[in-house]
């Protein structure tokens, strides 16, 4: 039989042909797509009404519930998946459950930590930050030490940067209740996340530019900016747009809101489900499985993708020697398997994630700009998502 796999995942062909060799009986295609957010879904939506979807899919974890509301995924608890739980990170596994139902199995995730400019802080004597007031404070200094030097860049339009902030400060935009949605996204935690930014903001402390830009990454190569709190992800993005400041970079924990925590944001990560059309469900849900649990498929996705993979065992390597050479000689893959273990496991994404994104980014744009503040905007991005939510019939509670 035949199965087909919609999937960005570059180099794939690898982990699919050792799939095809060690099971004679079920032929797995590989259909390379765009990322998700770069019409793929779209596609997938489509093929879901129609009755034509693949057989799986690649699926961002922020992007499930939309594909659960649909009816569109397989249970792939009746297929023994609840067996690979202890395999995986223990936040990941949550984000693919629903009660007892299982819409997904994990496949890679993006644990944040703070890149940070060793040489700078060393210069100018400053500590590097272990608390978020540690990181205030040092926004200050290094902006009075070199008034070309900023503690970051804040990009208004990237949600999934801030949300990872908000994941590690405790806060709980979505949440089910019986039938209905919760919806919090200006809740404490989150104000008290946005209220911080505002006062960088207002003190001038950080940068507004759009990330991945070009002049983004020149703040990197020049070290206008310090840091840099992202995913694991992250440091191949800094080695390769950056490559002239090798050997002057480290990775340390994100800041803490409280000395005593040790807590991790995510920021990225996908999963690979089945759709609800394959007539091969069984089959499909066995591929699923070994794709993101066989060591040689993992270790294949590792190489060959760069991704970060969710299963546990798969975490004890060491960074390798080029990597660890630009990160002045320090293994950063212990930082961010430590991380990876410190994402809270009981945050929860909405069915209109691609609406949520749209309305922080046209939000927080108006707050960068000046036109309110970032407290204001959330409050907007609230009810945005719940009158969004309630026109394309969720019920919502708020």
């Amino acid at each position: 039989m035949n199965l087909t796999f919609w999937s960005w995942v570059p180099n794939l062909d690898k982990s699919i042909a050792l799939f095809n060799k060690t099971h004679p009986n079920i032929h797995v295609s590989w259909n390379s797509v765009p990322s998700g957010a770069n019409g793929t879904y779209a596609k997938m939506f489509t093929a879901i009404k129609a009755g034509n979807a693949p057989d799986l899919g690649q699926v961002e974890y922020q992007f499930l519930p939309t594909f659960e509301a649909t009816g569109g995924l397989t249970d792939l608890s009746q297929y023994g998946a609840s067996s690979l739980k202890d395999q995986f990170v223990p936040w990941t596994w949550n984000q693919v459950t629903q009660g007892s139902a299982i819409y997904a199995i994990p496949e890679d995730s993006g644990p944040m930590a703070m890149y940070y400019r060793a040489d700078l802080f060393q210069k100018y004597n400053i500590p590097v930050p272990k608390t978020w007031d540690d990181y205030a404070a040092a926004a200050q200094k290094l902006h009075q030490a070199d008034p070309n030097v900023y503690i970051t860049d804040f990009p208004p339009k990237e949600a999934g940067q801030f949300i990872g902030y908000i994941w590690q400060a405790g806060g709980r935009w979505f949440n089910i209740n019986g039938q209905s949605w919760q919806v919090n996204i200006n809740d404490t935690a989150s104000k008290k996340v946005t209220d911080f930014w505002q006062g960088l903001l207002d003190k001038k402390l950080v940068t507004t530019d759009p990330d991945f830009s070009q002049g983004w990454y020149n703040d990197l190569q020049t070290g206008r900016n310090a840091t840099w709190i992202s995913a694991v992800w992250g440091a191949n993005t800094i080695m390769s747009n950056a490559a002239q400041t090798s050997g002057k970079w480290k990775v340390a924990p994100m800041p803490q809101w409280s000395s005593s925590n040790s807590v991790a944001g995510n920021w990225g990560g996908s999963t690979t489900v089945v759709f609800k059309d394959s007539k091969h469900p069984k089959e499909a849900a066995e591929f699923a499985s070994w794709l993101n649990t066989n060591t040689d498929s993992v270790n294949g996705m590792v190489t060959g993708a760069q991704i970060y993979p969710a299963l546990q065992s798969a975490l004890n390597g060491s960074s390798d020697a080029a990597t660890q050479k630009f990160y002045s000689g320090q293994d950063i893959s212990q930082v961010f398997k430590d991380a990876s273990n410190q994402v809270d496991v009981k945050f929860q994404w909405g069915p209109t994630m691609s609406d949520v994104f749209t309305s922080v980014g046209d939000q927080f744009s108006d707050a960068v700009a000046g036109k309110q503040t970032l407290s204001a905007a959330l409050d907007k991005v609230q009810n945005d998502t719940v009158q969004g939510m309630k026109k394309q019939g969720f019920s919502v509670n708020s």
